[in-house]
């Protein structure tokens, strides 16, 4: 299957799912969700306490795909069903989005199951997305195939955002009574963009073929035994796990700013519409600079410019925790819009040259195994700190602000671990274990 490789078809292929289910990320995820679960489906609660709920529908979804994605790695892996897998989890994502739209007002409980499934699905999706860049770019491409799916993700999930958002500012446009209805219209046109441009990689992204391929029951079984084998070969790829605990730590801030960043805005008085405004344009400057972060990996390292990335999360989070305007909230926007892809981006492609090439669902199902857990950790650490703060006796205010700079400690640790993450090391460990087949 070498000859896929570098293939433009393939790659543009791969890259249209980041297009297709971005609309998940930006409209439903960092959008119109906790904006709607505060004001319609939380009506009348403290806004502590939908933060919380927020902040616990995020946890619960990144548990229950944390805890799968090992071994559903290992079981695509063996029995040759990346692309069976990707299907599955699209299109669960893709009908438990939609049926947002039918979710009735003030309950809360049925918006958060269909959401923690949804987000299942989206997140466990990428695990089988994610390690098929493997199979179409060589190593030398990795930093700039990867970022061409994040640029696409942007400039797609963006596109979708903006149509929504002219929607719910002038519904009478579009023959809806009223914004609220807009925004409920706007989860079923998520549903159909996300199943639409997922056909793409469906079409032209080819499987890499696996010789001892097995089917069925056969494929749970060899997934199971496959797993038992990598815990054993992590203790011998340090590099692997040393940066799945420096990813962790730092993509947790990043995920947590992208899930709860428009829930922050309003909990310190902002209007929902610079939120969204400010939420566009993140996604239009996220477009080209992933792409130019893409180039600066080829250039002085995927590891350096995640460092920059870090280092601007690390600015964001304190001036974020202190901003008393909505053009600060602005302002923020751009600058994160300038990171946010390329921190993505450069985490998969470096991922993807320490580990072993014929094991590559598996081991990033490890690597979104802790991307999600960073994903229950941080929305929870935000909430529950605002919740302690809160109970002390201080404002609403005070509270959020608090919060949110208990990130900082996120990007400090992680910026850390890099450090001391040795590259070249991580390229040889994982050859010698493509090499010898497994340690045992």
């Amino acid at each position: 299957m070498s000859m896929q490789k570098d293939n433009k078809k393939a790659i543009i292929g791969w890259a249209f799912y980041d297009w297709a289910n971005s609309a998940f990320a930006t409209t439903v995820m960092a959008g119109f969700f906790p904006l709607f679960f505060k004001k319609y489906w939380s009506a009348g609660a403290d806004t502590t306490i939908s933060t919380a709920r927020l902040g616990l529908a995020n946890s619960a979804a990144g548990i229950v795909v944390a805890l799968l994605a090992p071994l559903l790695g290992a079981i695509a892996d063996k029995g040759t069903a990346k692309k069976k897998f990707l299907f599955f989890f699209a299109f669960t994502g893709v009908v438990m989005t939609s049926s947002l739209y039918m979710v009735s007002q003030g309950d809360w409980q049925m918006a958060v199951i269909l959401y923690v499934v949804a987000t299942v699905g989206f997140s466990g999706s990428n695990i089988f997305y994610d390690s098929l860049i493997t199979g179409v770019s060589s190593d030398k491409k990795l930093d700039f195939v990867s970022a061409l799916g994040f640029s696409f993700g942007y400039l797609g999930g963006g596109l979708l955002f903006t149509l929504n958002v002219w929607m719910t500012l002038s519904p009478g446009t579009f023959g809806f009574e009223n914004a609220g209805e807009a925004v409920r219209f706007s989860f079923l046109t998520v549903g159909i963009w996300w199943a639409v441009f997922s056909i793409p990689v469906f079409l032209f992204v080819k499987e890499p073929e696996n010789a001892g391929a097995v089917q069925g029951a056969g494929a749970l079984k060899a997934g199971i035994n496959q797993l038992k084998v990598t815990f054993r070969e992590i203790r011998h790829l340090k590099t692997v796990f040393l940066f799945l605990g420096a990813y962790w730590m730092y993509i947790d801030g990043v995920d947590t700013i992208v899930r709860m960043a428009v829930d922050y805005g309003i909990s310190i008085g902002f209007e929902s519409d610079d939120l969204i405004k400010a939420l566009l344009i993140t996604q239009f400057v996220g477009f080209p600079s992933a792409i130019v972060f893409g180039y600066l990996g080829q250039r002085i390292g995927a590891k350096q410019a995640i460092f920059i990335a870090i280092t601007v999360y690390l600015f964001v989070t304190l001036w974020g925790a202190f901003m008393k305007e909505a053009r600060e909230f602005y302002i923020l926007a751009v600058v994160i819009g300038l990171v946010q892809g390329g921190i993505q981006a450069l985490s998969r492609s470096f991922y993807a040259r320490i580990i072993p090439k014929n094991k590559s669902a598996e081991y990033f199902g490890f690597y979104n195994m802790l991307g999600k857990f960073a994903a229950v950790f941080g929305p929870a650490i935000m909430g529950g700190v605002g919740l302690v703060v809160r109970n002390m006796g201080y404002s609403s205010d005070t509270a959020s602000r608090i919060s949110i700079l208990s990130l900082t400690v996120l990007f400090i640790i992680g910026g850390a671990l890099l450090f001391f993450v040795d590259e070249e090391k991580g390229i040889q460990e994982a050859k010698y274990l493509e090499k010898n087949n497994s340690v045992r």
